[in-house]
């Protein structure tokens, strides 16, 4: 599905300027920088929201350090509710009013498809967007300027099917995905990597974002007698469905994609269903948890708090997506040093690129942020977790997200 208002921007957006040259472009003074984003504080996905303040208070971190060469991050964030409708209005209003540099951070698999039209025509670089969307990654030749951050959701998909081959050959599977590019590259991706078993896929039901409930969906998934569970859904779908499937006394494995895998979620989860429906679920992560015994001396972790804590001291840092806020705030600094020191949209463009992040703190052990002029999927490598009582626990080897 694609917002009807769409076309009508992207056509706006051809009477307006081109983007300037070097030292000339839109939100770039001799002491700031200006970013803009949409995230969902409000509506069906709230949960996401705080991916926003998140990488803000990692912005104020770094300016109080200094900055990047010598500029200061100013990052303004607006509310979409998780309407793609809002979301291009919200874009349109950062790009022409606030007149910032790039956009950053826009949460949402709809959302970004729905503003990259806009902003490519303009050459505004949409920058590490929060999508693993097949479309977006590989649509860089039409769409140069836009790129997402999340691994790939087919690669992820695909993992799960890999893992079921070798693990549970003889399984019945049922999915429950979301009618979008975000459910349906899932199922692609877990279609790819059971190859010739993709014949154990026994059932399939698809929801809609603004659907208030997945009910009636869960009933019929079981009634299929699937033994395993692919739950390709945000947040508040995913604890509707396994609370709905505790109900119904249906006990599969459940796998469960990584957006939707946040400790808090996951927690509400499990109290609902007294651990029934949680326990031993499966999902991957490329992010360290920091509510995790694993990395409670992790030097990252001590960071994370200390910056919640100065910068954002009425956030949760139990909430995980806090700290991925600040994992892609970490890559976009890293993008703006190496646009230069008076770094033009151009420059930018090239960096999210080119980039080769070995470094930053809050990924995984072997997890790197790398791309290339043909490569727009920055974080190609994951590892497999289990859930544990209340806990996520990493087991196996990093695997590819492809």
């Amino acid at each position: 599905m694609r917002p009807f208002g769409l076309v009508l921007l992207a056509c706006a957006a051809l009477a307006l300027p081109a983007a300037g040259g070097s030292g000339g472009d839109p939100g770039i003074t001799s002491s700031q920088i200006l970013l803009g984003g949409t995230v969902p504080l409000s509506g069906p996905a709230s949960p996401f929201g705080t991916v926003g303040p998140g990488a803000n208070a990692y912005f104020k971190y770094v300016n109080a350090h200094g900055g990047v060469n010598g500029r200061k991050i100013k990052y303004v964030y607006r509310d979409d509710g998780y309407d793609p409708s809002r979301t291009i209005e919200q874009t349109r209003e950062l790009v022409q009013q606030d007149k910032v540099f790039a956009i950053f951070n826009s949460v949402g698999t709809e959302h970004n498809l729905a503003i990259r039209g806009y902003l490519n025509a303009l050459g505004v670089p949409q920058v590490f967007g929060g999508t693993g969307a097949s479309a977006l990654g590989r649509g860089y030749k039409k769409y140069p300027w836009s790129i997402g951050y999340l691994p790939s959701f087919e690669g992820e998909g695909a993992i799960y099917g890999r893992y079921v081959v070798q693990h549970r050959p003889k399984a019945r599977i049922a999915v429950l995905y979301e009618d979008s590019d975000y459910g349906k590259d899932l199922l692609n991706g877990l279609k790819r990597g059971l190859g010739k078993r993709s014949s154990r896929i026994v059932a399939t039901q698809s929801y809609e974002v603004t659907d208030t409930d997945v009910n009636s969906q869960i009933s019929r998934l079981r009634a299929s007698k699937a033994d395993t569970f692919m739950l390709f859904a945000l947040p508040q779908q995913a604890i509707q469905s396994f609370v709905y499937a505790y109900k119904l006394s249906w006990h599969p494995q459940i796998f469960v994609s990584a957006v939707s895998i946040e400790p808090t979620v996951m927690g509400i989860a499990q109290q609902a269903t007294n651990g029934k429906e949680t326990n031993n679920a499966l999902s991957v992560a490329f992010v360290k948890d920091p509510t995790s015994p694993a990395w409670r001396k992790d030097k990252a972790v001590a960071l994370y708090k200390r910056i919640m804590k100065r910068y954002f001291p009425g956030g949760k840092p139990s909430d995980v997506y806090n700290w991925y806020g600040m994992t892609v705030a970490y890559s976009m600094v890293d993008a703006l040093k190496h646009a230069g020191r008076n770094p033009s949209r151009a420059s930018l463009r090239k960096a999210m690129t080119h980039m080769d992040e070995r470094t930053n703190p809050f990924l995984l052990p072997g997890v790197f942020v790398q791309t290339t002029p043909t490569n727009y999927f920055p974080i190609a490598k994951a590892r497999m977790v289990r859930y544990r009582k209340n806990l996520w626990v990493l087991f196996g080897p990093l695997v590819k997200a492809r």
